[in-house]
Parts: C-alpha cells; structure tokens; sequence
C-alpha cells in the first residue's frame, strides 16, 4: 500500500475495509477536510503491519456483514494500543457488535464526512494534547494542553469559537478551507448558522493577532481561509 505524506499539522489516516471502493468516497471527502487518507483491503497479519507501517494518527475500521464484522474485530484487536480506532458501522454491524470490543469511537451507516471527521478529530486532540507544549508560529504561540494563545510572549484574550478556529487553522497551515467547511470543522456538523460567521469571527481574530509586523490568515478570494504557511 502506497504511503500517503501530509504536512505536519494534517492527521494521517488510515481506513481499513474489505470493501476498498465503498469507503472511497469517505475518504475523498475526510482529503477535503484536512485528513490525508489511504485504503487498506482485507488487511491481516504481514498486510497490516505494512498498512500501520505509514505511521498514521488513526484508523478507521470498516465493519460490513457478519463475516466482515469478524475478521475486523481481530483487526481492532490488534490495533488498538497502536493508534486510537473508530469503527466505520452497517446497520447489521452495529446490532452485532460485541459489546466487550474496545474501539474509542463509531459511526454508523450512512456515514457523514463531517461528522466523521469531527469525531476523529476530537478524538485525536484527546489523545494528544495531555501534556503537549505550545507551537509556535514566528511570534505566535498556541498552547493546546492549556487553551492559551500568545504574541511576543503576551497573553492574547480570545473565545472560545475564536480560539478553536485558530487552532483548527493554525493545525492545518497552507491548506484553504472553504467557509463551510470552517463551520463544518469548527462550529460541528449540526450547525446552521450563516457562513457569514465566519467571517465576523476571522476579522475578530485579525484585530487580535495581527498587525503592521504579523499577518499569519490569508484571504483567498472567492473560496475562503487559510493560516499562512511559511516554513
């Protein structure tokens, strides 16, 4: 299985399926909200070992019929440890399901991009964050463990939502998200306020964090953002 590369700041995923094309579009659509994915078919023993080999930050877990049901349990068993697991469920899957199998979260069949990758990423900052120091991007700081943002080592005041979108922007430099999937990612998938929050919330976070010598969110024109990347 080819290796996909993502910049640092983009999760890496991995889906494991028997069935390659039907979790295909899944992950088209996760691509377009920040993840970098690769397929895996029918991975046991040496194969999954070559599949975990690109050192992802998490697996899916595609779970279909009865038998399929089976053999991805013994993957998730084998897996789990690793990296943290969500189980991609068919409704027959789900009422199947041993309840003693430890997975960290799951969809269900129809499966939603955003909420997929929602609940992935929450998943992940869970997994990552404890004792995480702050990143730096030229004078800005962003400490994940604490929430906390600053600028030339003093303390910047924002919201919640403010600092999540930071964070989410910051996470994913030189990638542009359109608005909606700014309100996708940030504000969750049940949201159905206008895209126009997101714009109030950018100009709101410009005032704060830039200036005359710092710019660090571009502008791109008829599509929406992105946190600058200058490495």
């Amino acid at each position: 299985m080819e290796c996909l590369q993502g910049e640092s700041g983009v999760f890496r995923a991995v889906i494991i399926a028997e069935d390659g094309e039907r979790v295909q579009g899944l992950g088209s659509e996760l691509g377009q909200r920040g993840f970098i994915c690769s397929v895996a078919t029918a991975v046991e023993g040496a194969a999954l070992a070559d599949a975990l080999a690109c050192r992802p930050d998490l697996a899916f877990v595609a779970m279909d019929g009865a038998a399929s049901r089976s053999r991805m349990e013994r993957v998730v068993e084998s897996v789990k440890g690793q990296l943290p697991v969500i189980a991609l469920l068919s409704a027959d899957a789900l009422r199947g399901l041993d309840p003693a199998l430890v997975v960290d979260d799951f969809a269900v069949w129809p499966w939603d991009a955003a909420e997929v990758a929602l609940r992935a990423e929450r998943l992940l900052r869970r997994s990552g964050s404890d004792g995480a120091g702050p990143v730096r991007y030229g004078d800005l700081a962003i400490d994940v463990a604490r929430c906390e943002v600053s600028l030339c080592g003093r303390p910047v005041p924002l919201t919640f939502r403010e600092y999540e979108l930071l964070r989410f922007l910051a996470a994913n430099r030189g990638i542009v998200f359109t608005r909606q999937a700014l309100l996708d990612r940030v504000w969750g998938y049940d949201y159905y306020g206008g895209e126009r929050t997101v714009d109030v919330h950018i100009r709101r976070l410009r005032g704060k964090i830039e200036g005359p010598s710092h710019a660090f969110i571009d502008t791109v024109r008829n599509v929406g953002y992105r946190f600058r990347d200058d490495r």
